[in-house]
């Protein structure tokens, strides 16, 4: 293979690539939800509108859930929104048929937050970003 240029990808290309490996997925492992992939999404607003807290997940092609995003606004923090979110897209996800969640935080994140929740840690990446951890977890639900 000598005459290949890399580039940049365009939206279109990028699309060409994820759906590749879904469709190489698929052929591997049959998917077990009607629709491969189902957003999850849920933010807190106060009476005023302005957006408290937000969670961003994706339940994908095996009934997993991934839970990408969840942030509380630094002020609202320990008032129990983190908790309220994470347990209705748990119920939402389960609901859904979703048998396992899982996440990644960083050591200046959540960690404890997800343990006291029922979440284990199954990996670890040091020095992610340095001198700092990032931890894998899961949950079964």
């Amino acid at each position: 293979m000598e005459n290949y240029i890399i580039e940049k990808s365009t939206k279109e290309e990028y699309e060409i690539v994820d759906d590749g490996i879904v469709e190489y997925n698929m052929g591997k492992v049959p998917f077990t939800q009607e629709k491969p992939f189902v957003s999850i999404n849920r933010i807190i607003k106060d009476s005023q509108g302005n957006v408290l807290a937000g969670v961003n997940s994706l339940m994908y092609c095996w009934n997993c859930l991934y839970i990408d995003v969840l942030w509380v606004k630094e002020d609202f923090r320990k008032h129990g929104y983190g908790t309220i979110l994470l347990n209705l897209i748990e119920k939402i996800a389960k609901e859904k048929g979703c048998k396992l969640i899982h996440l990644d935080t960083f050591d200046f994140q959540a960690k404890d937050f997800y343990i006291k929740h029922g979440y284990e840690i199954f990996g670890v990446l040091d020095d992610c970003p340095s001198e700092h951890k990032r931890y894998y977890m899961k949950k079964a639900i």
